[in-house]
């Protein structure tokens, strides 16, 4: 053979996989979280053990999701694999536009994705994403703060000690205040805090007729206990902060309690990125003495939309992306406490992860988190920072934008939650229910 043929045959065998098909570019959709940047800082990995190469798209939050429900449902096709969560993947799998993970590897062993995040990200039995990570909510806070206002954290806070906290942690001259909560609108971002709060004090979003409940006194008592305390110890402009603003807030100590998603201790513990690294406490979400906690559950996991001509490379990189061997992968590189949690069993048996500050806090939280028992009234849908029916997405990002508007002091909150009541309504009546 000729060098100028070897020379061809090798770049041809470079273009097969170790599958034997033809290498591929997929698209991924993905949001802009530290771990979604960081998967993508390995994917020299999956295409040096795969072929395929890999094209992101990584938006902000808000973004994603109008992005990928739009190209979903008018099947516009530029996507390969798309970051969704626990709200679209039941709905969108049932009405046909995912491929259906039942064909994972024996290797990969699906039956060790804790059940929480398997059950969320399925319908009828079948799972339709994968679980990237797997969060919860909790309260991250900064301990000396804690011990210089006097008090102590207890691992089970109530809504009242954690205002009372906030308050004595507050300096605002040097620029530090006791509390940092999502205010964003958008249903995913101050739209998911406010329902998982409104939840411990006993509100819900409809009644077991789907009747919307706006107008109850359970809904104003969250959202002034909220305001008053943000007011009070929140900083300036929370209105437009969510998760990134609000992490970028705490990693540069300027806040004394953050309550937000487990998946953000690894960030707030980094002491590459975070000036506080060595002086934060993790404690359960607050409840208010009505039997609920104000945590959530969610999964940002990885799904194939039906449009796809890749099905096959694209599962071979969720296989990559959420298997027990790319969590191997970052914890030799960057250690145990910067792995992807909240997704695999096995990652909490794991010993080097049991001595992670935050592993046990966080999948206590996790499962605390029931989405078909998230209300002290029952309700009739299943979800705990959303109700899981399609019309949701579209009423709680108007309803979000309405109580954004309160916290910006741009209307009352008597005035946001007849609003509320009232589009809510109209929307839930047009639909049907």
């Amino acid at each position: 053979m000729s060098y100028r043929n070897a020379l061809s045959a090798a770049t041809a065998l470079c273009m097969i996989t170790a599958g034997g098909a033809m290498a591929e570019t997929i698209t991924i959709a993905t949001v802009n979280n530290g771990d979604m940047i960081r998967m993508q800082g390995y994917t020299d990995d999956f295409t040096a053990k795969t072929g395929h190469e890999v094209e992101w798209v990584t938006l902000e939050e808000n973004v994603l999701r109008q992005r990928v429900t739009t190209d979903i449902t008018t099947k516009g096709g530029q996507f390969d694999i798309m970051t969704i969560g626990m709200y679209e993947t039941p709905i969108w799998g049932k009405n046909g536009w995912l491929v259906p993970l039942d064909n994972l590897s024996a290797e990969y062993n699906a039956d060790d994705i804790l059940p929480a995040m398997k059950g969320g990200l399925s319908a009828d039995g079948v799972m339709y994403a994968a679980p990237f990570y797997g969060e919860s909510s909790m309260i991250m806070y900064r301990k000396d703060l804690m011990e210089a206002a006097g008090m102590e954290m207890p691992d089970a806070p109530s809504w009242a000690f954690v205002a009372k906290a906030a308050r004595a942690m507050t300096d605002k001259d040097n620029e530090v205040y006791g509390i940092c909560l999502r205010g964003k609108a958008g249903w995913g971002e101050g739209g998911a805090f406010i329902t998982a709060m409104s939840n411990s004090f006993g509100a819900r979003w409809f009644d077991e007729e789907w009747n919307a409940q706006f107008d109850s006194r359970e809904w104003s008592d969250t959202l002034h206990f909220f305001v008053n305390m943000m007011n009070d110890a929140g900083p300036p402009g929370y209105a437009t902060n969510g998760f990134n603003e609000n992490l970028s807030l705490f990693q540069q100590g300027k806040c004394g309690m953050w309550i937000d998603a487990t998946v953000a201790a690894s960030f707030v513990t980094n002491p590459d990125d975070s000036e506080v690294a060595d002086k934060v406490g993790f404690a359960l979400a607050p409840d208010n003495g009505l039997g609920v906690r104000a945590n959530w559950l969610w999964a940002w996991a990885l799904a194939i939309p039906a449009g796809t001509q890749k099905v096959e490379a694209a599962t071979q990189f969720i296989e990559w992306a959420t298997s027990t061997g790319y969590i191997d992968l970052v914890a030799a590189n960057e250690g145990w406490a910067n792995v992807p949690p909240g997704a695999r069993t096995s990652l909490y048996e794991n010993a080097n992860y049991q001595d992670v500050p935050f592993a046990k806090m966080t999948l206590e939280s996790i499962l605390s988190a029931d989405p078909n028992n998230s209300t002290v009234d029952p309700s009739p849908y299943v979800g705990v920072q959303f109700a899981a029916i399609p019309e949701f997405a579209g009423i709680a990002t108007d309803v979000s934008q309405e109580f954004s508007a309160v916290y910006a002091g741009q209307q009352t909150i008597e005035e946001a939650l007849e609003k509320a009541q009232a589009l809510t309504t109209d929307a839930m009546e047009a639909a049907g229910y």
